[in-house]
């Protein structure tokens, strides 16, 4: 475990998890994704503070000052699940509202099952409610990286990509900010091959900091970050792939009947890859969904390229539940 989180107001040790909070009142817990940090969190928590809410970003497990796990298989989806139960546990919160990027939004999506009770209600951004699929993830992402690099692919082996993203995390954390923010161009990752080439290889290069949504001062607090931990943690929520299917082959998803507030970038490529066909899908399984966001421009990291627009969002969002 690391020896200090990251950085932001009274962050603390809760249950193996580095937790930053800001602010009095009904709970939000902000889950973040891949590559990053509650830290991500940053231009959320003094908003929804200074609104009457107990905004709570932890560090998820395997990432800045929490728990780092070696082993895959401590990234299943009984575990992550129990991180948020510990969590409101030890601060004394009987339910929140959940918000999730990335994996986090994964995490998000299967709460309201696996967590009954706990959830008042989720914003998930980035990554709409994937349909349950009969083929097992990695002979999904062995197929794609037949045809081109895929870094869900390269992922897989442990201490591959490690050896990589560790010796150099200022290249890699540049060149992946941008390549899937809205001013990038991330879907030049899949003209490279996966034979012979990195993940380093196949992202295309970044302009200088800063960016519009990035100041270079901020990106420098994931870089020190990151040379510290490594990447292995972040890199076992994929490795644990397989896993969390199996669990959720044996405990079919229910539909999401908690409220439900989606946002995404019309340029994340994650929006671009599913497509309006993911969202309408969405439609069917969550029937809680109250309303679907896609910001014009953004990319995948909406919470710091659109800061105020999300923000505006998630508090009226908040207001509803009364």
């Amino acid at each position: 475990m690391a020896d200090s989180g990251s950085p932001g107001p009274n962050g603390r040790q809760v249950e193996g998890l580095w937790v930053v909070e800001a602010g009095t009142g009904p709970a939000v817990v902000l889950c973040h994704g891949f590559p990053g940090l509650a830290y991500s969190w940053r231009r959320q928590l003094p908003v929804l503070a200074e609104h009457g809410f107990r905004a709570v970003a932890p560090d998820m497990r395997g990432y800045g000052g929490s728990r780092r796990p070696g082993d895959a298989g401590a990234y299943d989806r009984r575990s992550t699940v129990a991180d948020m139960i510990g969590l409101l546990d030890a601060l004394g919160i009987e339910e929140a509202v959940f918000v999730g990027h990335d994996f986090g939004a994964a995490l998000a999506w299967d709460l309201p099952q696996w967590a009954p009770g706990r959830v008042r209600g989720l914003v998930v951004l980035s990554v709409p409610r994937p349909a349950a699929s009969p083929v097992r993830p990695t002979e999904a992402y062995e197929a794609v990286a037949a045809r081109h690099f895929f870094h869900m692919h390269y992922f897989q082996r442990p201490g591959v990509a490690e050896r990589e993203l560790d010796a150099n995390p200022e290249a890699f954390l540049r060149k992946v900010f941008w390549a899937l923010s809205g001013g990038g161009d991330y879907r030049a990752v899949y003209r490279s091959r996966s034979e012979g080439n990195g993940y380093l290889d196949a992202l295309p290069a970044a302009p200088p900091l800063p960016w519009p949504w990035l100041p270079a001062e901020e990106f420098a607090v994931y870089v020190d970050i990151f040379a510290r931990t490594g990447f292995t943690g972040g890199l076992n929520w994929y490795r644990a792939a397989d896993r969390i299917w199996r669990e959720k082959l044996a405990r079919p998803d229910e539909p999401v009947t908690v409220p439900t507030l989606y946002i995404t970038g019309d340029r994340d490529p994650v929006q671009l890859m599913l497509g309006e066909s993911a969202v309408r899908a969405m439609r069917a399984t969550v029937p809680g969904l109250r309303g679907v966001h896609v910001l014009p421009g953004i990319g995948h990291f909406v919470q710091m390229e659109a800061t105020d627009e999300v923000n505006r969002l998630l508090l009226g969002f908040l207001r509803d539940l009364g």
